[in-house]
């Protein structure tokens, strides 16, 4: 335990460690989105979600030598980093996406001078540091719901980035502070962010709606047929009038990440039958 407090403060971080930090932080990101098994994994979060970013920026707060240390280490980490993540990518794709994407991180990277400045300051182990810490903690929490809601509608995808979240929402408040009543306080607010988080995902139980086929040239319905899951665990389909495009569609409530099959049945008893494969965020349809 005592090993895990020295590494949030007992760093002698010098600038070429940081500046290595950041080339290493930022290649891996941009390399790991290149994998294609990675994809809807844990692994690949870090390249599109805060909790791992968040983790590298209490480190170097917590091991730098003051609020102007902080603020310029934090600007110079994640101003190497983020945009090494787009290059690597680039090198490969030759997609552009440092020009496309990186401006959306622009403003966060100029944010982390503030962040940093403030941030040095729960070193001071007073309660004003507990308020400067929350505002992370309840930005985790928002994470740890997300990823919950992933892992429920497709255990165990996500699993590992859901456990992630919850550990570091005990640990931040247990190695920044020293002081007993300071250090529980926190805790216990991580707890409850915890504890309100997980009963929001349990009563909202994620879903995923969308529009599997229309009606057109392909294929052929209207609002007379019968269209339904074999598997009802997966979720519940309907026939749905699109008034902007003017077709019937398949209109799909998806409850469940897996591979299951749904039947268009026409009103003398025609079926077509649809083999479907469903990710949280996306599917993949083949006519049988």
């Amino acid at each position: 335990m005592e090993k895990i407090k020295k590494i949030f403060g007992g760093i002698n971080l010098t600038w070429l460690k940081l500046i290595i930090f950041a080339i290493v932080a930022g290649v891996y990101t941009g390399v790991i989105a290149l994998i294609p098994q990675a994809l809807d994994t844990s692994f690949i979060d870090i390249t599109t979600s805060f909790e791992v970013w968040i983790l590298f920026g209490i480190l170097i707060i917590m091991n730098s030598k003051s609020a102007k240390d902080s603020a310029l280490k934090c600007f110079v980490f994640f101003l190497i980093s983020q945009p090494l993540v787009y290059l690597v990518q680039d090198v490969i794709t030759h997609d552009h996406l440092l020009i496309t994407y990186y401006r959306h991180w622009v403003l966060w990277t100029v944010a982390t001078l503030p962040m940093g400045f403030f941030g040095y300051f729960m070193k001071k182990d007073k309660w004003w540091g507990l308020v400067i810490l929350t505002p992370i903690l309840l930005f985790l929490g928002e994470h740890y719901a997300t990823y919950l809601g992933k892992t429920i509608f497709s255990f165990p995808r996500h699993l590992l980035t859901t456990l992630f979240c919850f550990t570091t929402l005990i640990l931040y408040p247990w190695v920044i502070f020293h002081d007993k009543k300071i250090q529980m306080a926190g805790i216990i607010i991580s707890v409850l962010i915890i504890l309100a988080m997980t009963a929001l995902s349990l009563i909202n139980l994620p879903v995923y709606s969308t529009d599997l086929i229309s009606s057109g040239e392909k294929y052929d319905f209207d609002d007379t047929y019968k269209v339904y899951l074999t598997d009802n665990k997966y979720g519940t389909l309907r026939i749905r009038y699109e008034d902007a495009l003017e077709c019937y569609m398949v209109h799909a409530e998806l409850k469940k990440a897996g591979k299951t099959s749904f039947i268009l049945e026409s009103p003398t008893g025609e079926k077509q039958e649809f083999e479907i494969t469903i990710r949280r965020d996306s599917y993949d349809i083949q006519t049988k």
